[in-house]
């Protein structure tokens, strides 16, 4: 028993340790983001790019697949990135008009 709970254990730690390598990544990225979304702003361009978002799909669902990642799965995730994205450079927009 001892072994499975350290086993566990050490499984649980390299979950937790991704977790945050997540949030550090995603909090870059949305710092990226909030460049753009100023960017778009000062230059007047919409807060969305529907082209851009579709090839952005297009991309992360191949990645998925390679990485034996559900696609499906993929694609949500990157769904509720940039519903987020978009109302962040909305928010940018209205800050600055």
């Amino acid at each position: 028993m001892a072994s499975i709970d350290s086993e566990l254990l050490r499984l649980r730690d390299s979950i937790d340790n991704i977790d945050a390598a997540l949030i550090h990544l995603l909090a870059e990225r949305f710092k990226c983001t909030q460049t753009v979304g100023r960017y778009k702003a000062e230059h007047n361009l919409p807060p969305a790019d529907p082209a851009r978002e579709a090839r952005q799909i297009e991309r992360l669902r191949a990645l998925a697949k390679d990485a034996k990642l559900d696609p499906d799965f993929a694609e949500k995730f990157l769904n509720f990135i940039v519903k987020e994205v978009i109302r962040h450079h909305e928010a940018i927009r209205k800050e600055r008009g």
